[in-house]
């Protein structure tokens, strides 16, 4: 018997005596499959009646997580081996199998699972101005009201001071803010890089004295290969600063944390508004720390629009801090 089969009796789970698959020498756990996209990549291919429950499914997805066979098959307007045989044709081995992969769909939250609603049209008759400004005003609002200044300047010491900082980020926002931090702080000539590879962000943390600085930063502060990267960090005796949520694990692990809370509008195709307030935090830190650093500062800045003037051959500056 090969090993799919083995795994096929009994309902995908390896048998007690076969161990994990490993990859690179660590344990291989295969990903939920999401069942949801496997019902409308199937759909023309399901029969009338089969089709009948996947919109039940498909329209009420809560419903179908708690609904019995007989209910589902009711709602349908289907027999109940109809269900099943649906089950099987989307490539569940049946209903109590395709109910817990279903159960997993729901855990990236209902409003994604949802229809979309148009926000209220605003004042200038576009309802975009009220979710993406209205959004980012509070984001800067909730900064200005959240930060201490006397933090930003500890902060800035601990960049002006660093033999080396490391900006560590891990995902979509939270790697583009990274990147952003180094883009404003080498400017200064402050020795600074970003990392988002979780490998990269330990093998890099191994290397750090008392000297240097990691800035760890993080949208929810429980990002695990972030958390590791940092504690490491500071078994190395580095300094460790979070720009991340407040009362969050990564806030409670640093040695500095600025902080915002910056609750989310509930408009799931808009971007997330935290990332205005992180935006606005990296300017706040390296604004101080440009002035911590003057004159170096300036010349650095200096150096570096003379360099770019003369290799676009133009005679207009770019935007003074860029």
């Amino acid at each position: 018997m090969n090993k799919r089969k083995a795994r096929q009796r009994t309902n995908g789970k390896a048998p007690e005596n076969e161990a994990p698959e490993e990859t690179g020498g660590e344990a291989y756990t295969k990903p939920v499959p999401d069942i949801l996209s496997q019902i409308k990549d199937s759909y023309a291919e399901l029969r009338p009646a089969e089709r009948r429950v996947a919109n039940i499914v498909l329209a009420d997805v809560t419903f179908s997580v708690d609904a019995s066979n007989a209910e589902i098959a009711r709602r349908a307007n289907v027999s109940e081996p109809t269900v099943t045989r649906f089950c099987r044709a989307i490539g569940c081995d049946g209903v109590r199998d395709f109910k817990l992969k279903l159960a997993q769909s729901v855990v990236v939250g209902r409003l994604y699972l949802s229809p979309n609603l148009p926000p209220e049209t605003g004042e200038n008759g576009s309802p975009l101005w009220s979710v993406v400004f209205a959004e980012a005003r509070n984001a800067l609002t909730a900064v200005e009201r959240s930060i201490d200044p006397r933090d930003i300047l500890q902060a800035a010491e601990l960049v002006a001071s660093a033999q080396q900082v490391l900006v560590f980020g891990l995902g979509g926002s939270s790697t583009a803010l990274a990147q952003e931090t180094q883009n404003r702080l080498f400017r200064y000539g402050v020795l600074v890089s970003s990392h988002s590879d979780p490998y990269v962000m330990k093998m890099t943390a191994a290397t750090l004295k008392p000297d240097d600085l990691v800035i760890a930063i993080s949208g929810t502060g429980r990002t695990r290969e972030v958390l590791e990267a940092t504690t490491l960090a500071k078994h190395y005796r580095a300094k460790t600063m979070a720009i991340t949520a407040p009362d969050s694990e990564l806030a409670s692990a640093v040695d500095l944390a600025l902080t915002v809370d910056v609750p989310e509008f509930q408009d799931i195709l808009k971007p997330t508004a935290s990332r205005y307030a992180f935006l606005a935090i990296i300017d706040l830190l390296s604004t101080a720390v440009g002035y911590r650093l003057e004159p170096n500062a300036h010349e650095m800045l200096r150096r570096i629009k003379y360099t770019v003037l003369n290799h676009r051959k133009g005679k207009v500056l770019e935007p003074l801090g860029d």
